[in-house]
Parts: C-alpha cells; structure tokens; sequence
C-alpha cells in the first residue's frame, strides 16, 4: 500500500509542477516496481500449502469424478452381468 500512495503523491506532485509528461521514464519505472509487487502480494496471497493443496486435489477429484452406473467391473447380481444371476427363468 505504501508503494502505491507513494506513487500516488509522486504522480500529484508532477502534475501539480507541470513536469507530468516530462516525467514519464520516471513514471514507467515506478508503474512497473507498483505491478511487480502486486503481482508478487498476489502470489503469496493466493498460495497454498502442501497440506491444502493435498486436500483441494481431492475435493476437485471427488467433484469431478463421473458417477457411472454402467461400470464394467461391477458384478452386482441384479444387473444380470457376469457375477450373478441375471437372467433365470421363473
């Protein structure tokens, strides 16, 4: 945050002398130190630990993991599949 109000205040003080424009290499550098220490608060912000990770992986497997009832190692009986008894005659 105190990077950007520094920014901030350099950008108002140029302006208010008129040396904006003039300024503008000066300016560059300081946009590009500004996004370089977002970008890195960003990244620390947003990382996660081993730990959560682990656990974000499983939850997004189980999640995305299709339900299918028509699983070809499934000998449940009632489905007439090769384990059992599908289709006697009464």
């Amino acid at each position: 945050m105190a990077l950007l109000r520094a920014l901030a205040a350099r950008i108002q003080e140029l302006d208010r002398t008129g040396r904006l424009l003039d300024a503008a290499p000066e300016l560059q550098k300081l946009l590009g130190n500004a996004r370089s220490e977002l970008f890195h608060y960003e990244v620390r912000s947003t990382y996660d630990t081993p730990d959560v990770a682990e656990s974000r992986r499983i939850v997004d497997e189980a999640l995305g993991g299709e339900l299918s009832l028509d699983d070809p190692d499934d000998d449940e009986p009632w489905r007439g599949g090769r384990g059992g008894g599908g289709n006697r005659e009464a």
